[in-house]
């Protein structure tokens, strides 16, 4: 069943759910503004300052995963230079675990694919000066139905994963009893914090319950979607879902569209641009979902471009918004720390077509304002000044980004 809802759908069940569910009133406090005042973090945590880099095994790999993949990846990261520019999660999903319980009620790693066990995994990715990420779920099983979920089990599974040195949660939503989300995604964060280990607390909600109104004082990042896959249309759709909660994230507390697919081979270098900047610019958690141990030139060069990571790492932490759509033709823009903002020319068509971003629907006070453009795909400065108004050509299905710094006269 396909969970995803168009925007016109979605936004009118926000407003409804805004103006007759309390559960879901949102005090002005976690709204975000472009200035970044009244920004607050509200998961006492100290993490997610800035959107989690890192990788997760599901996108490529599934079930198909044992400990010498995830020990092969954490090598992989570090001697690639991935690690180093702060891909620093190694994160396990689903079908890690045995199917049932020890006979204290505790989670085990599953014998045949983890005979060492979760604790002497961590401690490896550890030593590489990596973080190791675990899964689990809000119901009864996981979304695979092959392992237990935590319902009922927060604090003796948060007890576990801190025990055994875990430093992030993917907590999902499958074969829950209907108990609001609130409520179970609630028990797991009071549970991980009362282990007093930091541990990134990702709520997989899928987006079904609205997460971005409730999540910032239960995670540290919510999914604001169904599940991505490797598609041109997919991505896009998922990409315009979340960009509807621009507002909620904020430093400490992410919208999350789901793990990236660059790398697993179902689209085009350039529609890998396009996925890889729309991620950057909404702030999105950049958890890589490709084989990294074995990943090609051009994979390579679009998940380590420094300038396009360093976007979504800036510390004002606004999540950038479409702010002039034309067709299939889009401009994105958000803010960035030194009164820089950074613009997507995004292009969907099936040919290439000129477009241009204007001062006034960008976020600068006057059109008068001169700036310097950098390309930060090209890694080139434009050689004269721009003022006004930016314009490009971009080709199909394509995209060209810019940071834009101004200039005193």
């Amino acid at each position: 069943m396909d969970r995803c809802y168009s925007p016109c759908l979605l936004l009118c069940s926000i407003l409804f759910s805004l103006s007759f569910n309390h559960s879901y009133v949102v005090s002005s406090n976690l709204c975000a503004s472009s200035n970044g005042a009244g920004r607050r973090i509200l998961l006492r945590n100290d993490l997610g300052l800035t959107p989690p880099m890192g990788w997760n095994s599901w996108n490529h790999f599934h079930c198909q995963i044992n400990e010498k993949i995830i020990r092969e990846t954490a090598d992989a990261l570090v001697s690639s230079g991935l690690a180093k520019l702060g891909y620093q999660y190694v994160n396990i999903d689903d079908c890690w675990g045995e199917s049932s319980r020890d006979y204290k009620g505790n989670l085990v790693a599953n014998r045949t694919t983890f005979p060492s066990g979760i604790k002497a995994l961590a401690d490896y990715v550890h030593s590489k000066g990596l973080k190791l990420g675990i899964y689990a779920d809000s119901g009864y099983r996981t979304c695979t139905g092959k392992m237990p979920g935590s319902i009922g089990h927060e604090k003796q599974d948060a007890t576990t994963f801190a025990s055994w040195g875990i430093d992030y949660l993917k907590y999902d939503n499958c074969y829950n009893d209907d108990t609001r989300p609130t409520i179970r995604y609630k028990a797991m964060s009071n549970a991980l914090q009362e282990t007093g280990r930091p541990i990134f607390f990702s709520i997989c909600e899928w987006g079904d319950m609205h997460p971005a109104l409730w999540g910032a004082n239960l995670g540290n990042s919510w999914r604001t979607t169904d599940d991505i896959s490797d598609s041109w249309d997919r991505m896009l759709k998922v990409a315009d879902l979340n960009e509807v909660y621009a507002d909620y994230a904020k430093p400490g507390g992410w919208n999350d569209p789901d793990m990236l697919e660059v790398g697993n081979g179902g689209m085009k270098y350039s529609e890998y641009v396009v996925h890889f900047s729309i991620w950057a610019i909404s702030k999105a958690p950049l958890l890589l979902g490709c084989d990294v141990r074995n990943l090609s030139n051009e994979t390579l060069q679009i998940i380590s471009n420094e300038e396009v990571i360093a976007v979504n790492q800036d510390p004002l932490g606004v999540q950038a918004k479409k702010v002039r759509m034309e067709g299939e033709r889009e401009i994105w823009a958000g803010p960035l720390s030194g009164d820089r903002i950074v613009v997507l020319l995004e292009n969907r068509k099936p040919w290439s077509s000129k477009m241009t971003a204007h001062w006034d629907d960008i976020g600068f006070n006057s059109t008068n304002t001169v700036v310097e453009a950098r390309d930060i795909w090209e890694h080139t400065t434009l050689a004269t000044r721009v003022q006004g108004k930016l314009t490009a050509n971009v080709e199909a299905r394509a995209c060209k980004m810019f940071v834009l710094t101004p200039l005193t006269n």
